[in-house]
């Protein structure tokens, strides 16, 4: 099969044909319908996220598709059912973009009605993201949060999330996106860090030093570069998300995206054998959208 990988020192993501893995137990075997290319992907095939240790690794972190085969201990789930799922196997050397990907079972889920493959393959990385990170931030308890690059892929979903929990929530984007932002549930829009202060910043556009300095004192930090956690300062908790695998949450993210309350935006699709146009894309930033890879 072919399926996207990224060689050390290499500094960009090829298509290599490669062998077809079968599903263990307890895993599912899944017929890749669309992937979408994140900015994780980007930072690994540039080699900015990447280990010493490795060689060569598959690049995805979303898929949807076709259930292709199970291995034991799955009965739920049947060939043909069609399926969302997250990848967090880095640095497996063949991910989510791919023909095929082999998940747990507890990475994936049912797609609902109401939602198309490609709607779906933009979801999971970034709505659990949203997720966990709103967690790792605790009770709203009315608290004012600041959620930077609000009208992002992460940004956009933590807003609607932050919203519905209680939140007093400020979105912080660009002036042409002001709309989206109070359409998705801010109180509160702004385009600059101007001094203000927050009980709490959820720091989905990676501003790090400059978010943090946004808490008030005493409140709480959570960014999404694990790797690069900002020191605490002023009695600021400082936390970064790292996504992980959740059946529930996974499944809760697409049945509110097919509700609309989430809202699934896709750029635009590319071959995968033009993954590297799709990566040029995402690296050029300013998207409102995922970029998909058809297999």
């Amino acid at each position: 099969m072919k399926a996207a990988q990224v060689r050390a020192g290499a500094g960009e993501v090829a298509i290599e044909e490669v062998e077809r893995r079968e599903p263990g137990p307890g895993q599912v075997r899944v017929a890749v319908e669309a992937a979408a290319v994140n900015p994780v992907d980007v930072m690994v095939s540039s080699g900015v996220f990447w280990d010493p240790s490795w060689t060569v690794v598959g690049n995805g972190w979303d898929f949807a598709g076709r259930v292709d085969a199970v291995g034991d201990g799955v009965d739920d789930l049947k060939e043909g059912d069609l399926v969302a799922g997250i990848d967090t196997d880095l640095p497996s050397a063949t991910r989510a973009q791919a023909e095929y990907v082999v998940a747990d079972r507890p990475a994936v889920a049912a797609i609902p009605a109401g939602l198309t493959v490609q709607q779906t393959a933009s979801v999971p990385l970034n709505a659990l993201t949203a997720m966990q990170a709103l967690t790792l931030l605790g009770e709203p308890s009315g608290r004012r949060l600041l959620i930077t690059g609000a009208a992002g892929a992460v940004g956009g979903y933590a807003l609607a999330l932050a919203a519905d929990a209680g939140w007093k929530v400020i979105g912080l984007a660009r002036a042409g996106d002001e709309e989206f932002v109070r359409a998705t549930g801010a109180d509160e829009f702004v385009t600059s860090l101007d001094g203000a202060a927050y009980d709490a910043v959820l720091d989905a556009a990676a501003l790090q030093e400059k978010a943090l300095a946004a808490v008030s004192n005493g409140g709480d930090f959570v960014g999404v570069l694990p790797a690069s956690v900002p020191a605490t300062e002023r009695g600021i908790e400082t936390q970064a998300v790292q996504v992980a695998a959740d059946q529930s949450q996974l499944k809760r993210a697409l049945e509110l995206s097919a509700s609309g309350r989430l809202q699934p935006r896709i750029a635009g699709t590319f071959p995968l054998s033009e993954a590297g146009t799709a990566y040029d894309k995402v690296a050029a930033g300013g998207n409102r959208g995922r970029w998909l890879l058809l297999p």
